[in-house]
């Protein structure tokens, strides 16, 4: 019954294409990403600038998500993600051409990577208000966390994809496996169809729609405040996993395999919880769930880096995985159940800016901050600091939340 539960999105035509390409292309997504800070690392040496590539990858999604939200509700959303899609895949391809001529340095990498992360930020508001077009409406738990089943999935496969790949090629070998991946996907993408259109016209300006979803997510008494237990976790717990290159070099002293494995521990947490909750499939008890990452998302960061060995690390990345697909997952589905369906693309858009844009924050601040105190107590004393205050802030609001949500 439980397998049933996960599986049941997986009868739906146009989902079962879709997120199979999908899955292939994130895959190939981790890959690049893997390569990507590792070259980071290698030029630089520095916790700061592999920060500061993961802020241009990130910061896009921060600056343009809200605009792409209201487009997401204004046009095919279908359309949207082929187009966004296809810059990600030619950018994967000029990457790909720089690395293998070596004509690539660290600024036109951090160029490349900012370019992606606009390419990314219309992709993920036509992402997450795209998905449950796609299927019946009582699929949409399911295929909420089988999306993140795939995504983190493709967290564990793909750094240790990139990692083989420059044992034996080089670092070109992860751009050309991302660009044949994110070709298969725009072949799917093309051949899918939207079940269902939501599309609240083009009556009004941008901006004040803009401003509408703002206004009904910070009023709802559940979404706004699961928006804030969102941000807190991606900026302390997510955004350390876009530093490991630093933490598996200079701590445990095992280099890109090493960073591959932290990769890949923490990928392993988000896919045991993400399949779990799919097989939940249901609504009741999903708000408890998802607060609970408070507490587990320190614990895992603790774990990680309270020693030197890599045993306990990777120990500690899979319960920090844990808790950021905890949070993810949940409040993801949680919005898409309570959100109206014309505010769908804006409050989603919301979601998706958060939860990839501040790890963009966090990513500088930490790796600033790791460059001048060590990296381990850069990397605790933001879990801790940040998540135990917004445990203490939510409870009394907890009972509204449930309710409101569920």
């Amino acid at each position: 019954m439980a397998f049933s539960h996960f599986a049941g999105a997986w009868t739906q035509r146009n989902f079962a294409i879709y997120m199979s390409g999908a899955g292939i292309s994130l895959v190939g997504m981790w890959a690049q990403r893997t390569a990507v800070g590792w070259m980071a690392w290698e030029f630089t040496h520095s916790a700061t600038w592999v920060g500061l590539i993961a802020f241009a990858d990130l910061i896009p999604t921060v600056l343009l998500t809200p605009i792409a939200g209201v487009i997401a509700d204004r046009m095919d959303r279908r359309k949207l993600s082929l187009y966004s899609q296809t810059v990600a895949f030619l950018q994967a391809v000029v990457l790909t051409v720089l690395v293998f001529t070596d004509w690539i340095d660290i600024y036109s990498l951090l160029f490349l990577t900012l370019l992606l992360g606009t390419a990314m930020a219309f992709a993920t508001a036509a992402r997450l208000s795209m998905v449950p077009n796609l299927l019946e409406a009582q699929f949409v738990p399911s295929a909420v966390a089988s999306d993140a089943a795939i995504y983190n999935t493709a967290r564990v496969v793909g750094p240790l994809i990139a990692a083989g790949l420059i044992a034996v090629t080089g670092n070109v070998g992860p751009f050309l496996f991302n660009s044949v991946m994110y070709f298969i996907f725009l072949v799917c993408l093309m051949n899918i169809r939207l079940v269902r259109h939501e599309s609240s016209g083009r009556e009004r300006s941008m901006f004040s729609q803009t401003i509408e979803g703002i206004r009904y997510a910070a009023k709802h008494p559940g979404i706004g405040p699961m928006l804030v237990v969102l941000t807190v976790l991606a900026v302390s717990v997510k955004s350390i996993l876009d530093l490991l290159p630093g933490l598996a070099d200079d701590v445990f002293n095992s280099g890109v395999n090493g960073f591959a494995q932290l990769a890949a521990a923490g990928g392993g947490g988000a896919v045991v919880s993400a399949v779990w909750l799919g097989m939940r499939g249901r609504i009741e008890g999903l708000t408890n769930i998802t607060l609970s990452a408070l507490l587990v998302g320190p614990l895992g960061v603790i774990v990680m880096c309270a020693t030197e060995h890599l045993w306990l690390g990777l120990i500690g990345s899979f319960i920090a995985g844990s808790s950021i697909i905890l949070t993810g997952t949940g409040v993801q589905t949680l919005m898409q159940h309570a959100v109206e369906g014309a505010m769908r693309g804006r409050v989603l858009s919301l979601y998706g800016m958060l939860h990839r844009g501040a790890p963009a924050f966090g990513a500088l601040l930490l790796g600033y901050s790791g460059d001048q105190f060590g990296l381990q107590l850069a990397f605790i004393s933001g879990a801790v600091i940040l998540c135990i205050p917004v445990l203490v802030w939510i409870v009394p609001r907890w009972r509204s939340m449930r309710s409101a949500l569920e």
